[in-house]
């Protein structure tokens, strides 16, 4: 039998632990191809930083590595090798094809087919969140992306939608983000509850990143108004008094903690930082209700792996969340109002419906992926 095409997979962009959402994407994606019985022959190009973290894949005979020889932590230093250097070394290495899961692939292609995921348009919708420099090579790796990459990957139809209006590109694949969640595989509570001070199904649980697009300030107003309302004798006595958030840090995150400060709520409102799986798995089966106080996601994985242990969630309306939700969440219309989001949680446990989770299984979601890649036809329509 003939062999499969080796195809090239990008990791150079990925800082372990420093990348949110788009880390999991890609190591549920790899442990996906890794269940599927289907031939296939994906070469990893990771960095000498970001090596270690992919070792494990190697044991399977259909998986290689190849290092490099540049770090992933020094983000300008890789941006330069791999528009400078990139197509060269794979070229070099025998691959004329490329799977970029992300939109930073090297402007030019250098004789290398390039398909590329597109996660948002963050940077369109909301420059003022982010540095000029971060704006403006977003956007020029998507124009680049759209002009000349073979093929593109949209994570919900709503980012196809929205790349459609804003670049005229139609030829977009829409693959949903894979979803692992091991339910077996979650800590014990009585240390957490030890840890942060929290109780079964007294708190409140949000996984985000700290910029501005995720909204958590209106959280942080929510448990002002919690927590202070009951001091005062105010009506939200049954709600719980303590909000939990994880996540790794963003360029809001001196402003959320000085926010928190000023409200006098250091006590109630509680930053994990970056936790293990089982720990994370353990809050969203333990909280009293999970908040996605979102405005903007191309996908949002965080209500979706919540809504899968049961979990009441009440989220916004924004961009692909009831796509991605399936419409079987709570959702408020204004997600800055935080009345609003306090009648919303008190009717969250009678108004959810039940995702189909089948959609987003990761060997589903990685059979779509190398059906793709594996199409003849490599080139922009």
């Amino acid at each position: 039998m003939k062999k499969a095409e080796n195809i090239a997979i990008d990791l150079l962009w990925l800082r372990p632990g420093k990348v949110g959402g788009t880390e999991s994407y890609i190591r549920n994606l790899l442990d996906g191809f890794m269940k599927l019985e289907e031939d296939f022959n994906f070469t990893l190009l990771v960095s000498m930083d970001n090596a270690e973290t992919f070792r494990k894949y190697g044991k399977d005979k259909r998986y290689s590595l190849l290092v490099a020889p540049i770090g992933s932590a020094n983000i300008a230093k890789r941006i330069l090798w791999q528009n400078m250097f990139q197509n060269r070394f794979l070229r070099r290495a025998g691959f004329r094809k490329c799977f970029e899961p992300v939109y930073c692939k090297p402007w030019l292609n250098g004789g290398i087919d390039y398909t590329c995921v597109i996660h948002d348009l963050q940077a369109l919708h909301y420059p003022q969140y982010h540095p000029f420099h971060e704006v403006a090579y977003s956007r020029l790796c998507w124009r680049m992306d759209v002009a000349n990459a073979a093929r593109i990957v949209a994570i919900s139809r709503w980012v196809k939608e929205d790349i459609e209006s804003r670049y005229r590109r139609r030829d977009i694949r829409v693959i949903y983000n894979p979803i692992l969640i091991k339910k077996n595989e979650t800590a014990d509570f009585p240390p957490l509850r030890d840890r942060y001070g929290i109780e079964e199904k007294q708190f409140f649980y949000t996984v985000s990143q700290m910029i501005p697009s995720k909204n958590l300030e209106t959280l942080i107003r929510m448990m002002d108004r919690i927590v202070h309302g009951q001091s005062l004798g105010c009506a939200e006595d049954s709600l719980p008094c303590k909000l939990v958030i994880s996540g790794v840090n963003g360029h809001a995150a001196a402003e959320l903690k000085k926010e928190i400060s000023a409200r006098k709520l250091q006590d109630a409102v509680i930053l994990t930082g970056f936790i293990s799986n089982e720990e994370r798995n353990c809050l969203y089966q333990d909280c009293h209700t999970f908040l996605f106080p979102s405005v903007f996601e191309g996908f949002g994985m965080p209500p979706v792996e919540a809504m899968l242990f049961g979990t009441p969630v009440v989220t916004t309306k924004c961009a692909s969340i009831p796509e991605v939700t399936q419409g079987k969440a709570v959702y408020v219309d204004n997600p800055y109002d935080v009345e609003e989001w306090i009648r919303r949680i008190r009717d969250a446990k009678s108004g959810q419906g039940v995702c189909d989770f089948n959609i987003y299984e990761p060997e589903r979601i990685s059979r779509q992926y190398l059906a793709f890649l594996k199409e003849p036809v490599w080139k922009k329509k």
